[in-house]
């Protein structure tokens, strides 16, 4: 399993595009976006969700404000548009990650 960084996490990366997120537009400006590899409807891997949880731990540790109850997936904040990370996602699953 390979993870790689496209965009450092203090500039602006363009994941989202078009999104709100508790009625803040523009995502891409104040959001870090992780992608995974896979598809809407298929199985996440258990080393995704084990690498996921490392990442966003060690998010949590270097930047403020970022917290577990505002970890949302594209298509709450595009919905219509984008549909990751999709039913295959086990929010649960990452959650207990965290915990």
């Amino acid at each position: 399993m390979y993870s790689y960084a496209v965009v450092p996490f203090t500039q602006r990366a363009w994941h989202a595009g078009e999104s709100c997120y508790e009625e803040r537009e523009a995502c891409n400006d104040f959001s870090i976006g992780i992608e995974l590899e896979g598809t809407d409807d298929s199985a996440f891997e258990d080393s995704q969700y084990q690498n996921l949880a490392k990442l966003i731990l060690s998010l949590e540790k270097t930047y403020t404000g970022i917290s577990r109850k505002r970890i949302t997936g594209h298509s709450d904040i595009a919905p219509g548009r984008k549909t990751d990370p999709g039913s295959g996602f086990d929010w649960g699953k990452l959650g207990s990650l965290l915990y």
